[in-house]
């Protein structure tokens, strides 16, 4: 019996997965830039291959769903036509030698503090290397691009999901509490537990966000968010403004900002893990190495300055900035403002 699934062609799963991603063959085929009735041959060419009914066609309805069958071969469709991308990908990299294109995927503290250092002390040796850069709201994203071979490296949080991917560590990123420089003799010594009657401003949902949140619900602190946003200087110019306080990444604060200070936990929260990932099984260009080396350096640099920052906090008894004792023993979250 012929083994009929070495017949199966790209064009087949192309045509399944359009008509999975649009809803109806009319569309999948406008998609392909092809007609109705090859879109309908692939499909149906695809069913007789693989000996099972892959799209539920039912009379009277104008779209049509992929049965159990269709969805289980979906997903290992999308992961051909990924590795085909990288593929592709590769022999543009391998082509270009030291003069090509290198596309890096970032987030905002990243492009905020690390990455202009390293595209100065990279660009100075990799001159005629073109670095393209895409940001990124949630590193998820940013991975999943480089297993389609869209992006070459990326920036990222532990933990990494499962896939083709290397993992380099960059730097460790230690979390500090952010509040209003006025109301910093109130919080003299902060715990965890002092959180609970705080208002709090945050980042919405993502890893390093989790993180923090994770760690403050472990120690049965249910935080109360009063403004949530996605962008570092935001979120620093809210606490500055009175509105809460927050428990940020180091790396994600300006520690230069006269309006805010920031102080120590007494309890030790786990940083957060920042790593570079690029693709296990793709070609990797020695520009793609160099640039990793390079921001590992900067980083580096950064993590050791850190780390005096909080020794100093720690010394000045929780705060960076001067500040005078608390009168009680326990701390007070900052009183709310007239209205």
């Amino acid at each position: 019996m012929p083994d009929n699934w070495q017949s199966v062609d790209l064009k087949h799963l192309r045509a399944l997965r359009a008509v999975a991603e649009k809803g109806t063959f009319w569309a999948a085929a406008a998609e392909l830039s092809s007609s109705l009735s090859t879109v309908s041959d692939h499909v149906v060419a695809l069913e007789a291959l693989v000996g099972q009914r892959l799209v539920e066609r039912s009379r009277g309805r104008r779209t049509v769903e992929l049965t159990e069958a269709g969805r289980l071969l979906l997903g290992h469709a999308e992961a051909i036509e990924a590795r085909l991308h990288a593929a592709e990908a590769d022999f543009r990299a391998f082509a270009a030698g030291v003069s090509g294109r290198l596309s890096v995927g970032i987030y905002q503290s990243v492009a905020n503090k690390i990455l202009p250092e390293t595209m100065r002390r990279f660009q100075a040796k990799w001159p005629e290397v073109d670095v393209r850069v895409s940001e990124g709201t949630h590193d998820e994203s940013l991975v999943d691009a480089v297993e389609r071979g869209e992006l070459d490296l990326t920036f990222a949080i532990q933990p990494i999901r499962e896939g083709p991917f290397e993992v380099r560590e960059l730097m460790r990123d230690p979390y500090v509490l952010v509040v209003e420089a006025g109301s910093a003799t109130r919080w003299a010594h902060p715990v965890v537990a002092d959180l609970a009657d705080a208002p709090m401003v945050g980042f919405q949902p993502g890893k390093h966000q989790d993180l923090a949140e994770d760690f403050l619900r472990a120690r049965g602190v249910r935080p109360r968010f009063v403004f949530r946003s996605n962008d570092n200087a935001t979120v620093q110019a809210m606490v500055a403004a009175g509105l809460g306080v927050a428990l940020a990444p180091l790396l994600a604060v300006d520690e230069n900002d006269p309006k805010v200070r920031l102080l120590s936990l007494s309890e030790l929260v786990p940083p957060r893990v920042l790593v570079v990932v690029w693709h296990r099984d793709r070609y990797r260009p020695p520009a793609a190495a160099a640039f990793v080396e390079t921001a590992i350096a900067v980083a580096s640099e950064i993590e050791r300055a850190h780390a005096g920052l909080l020794a100093r906090i720690v010394r000045a008894g929780g705060s960076r900035g001067p500040r005078r004792p608390a009168r009680d023993r326990r701390p007070r979250p900052p009183a709310s403002r007239p209205g």
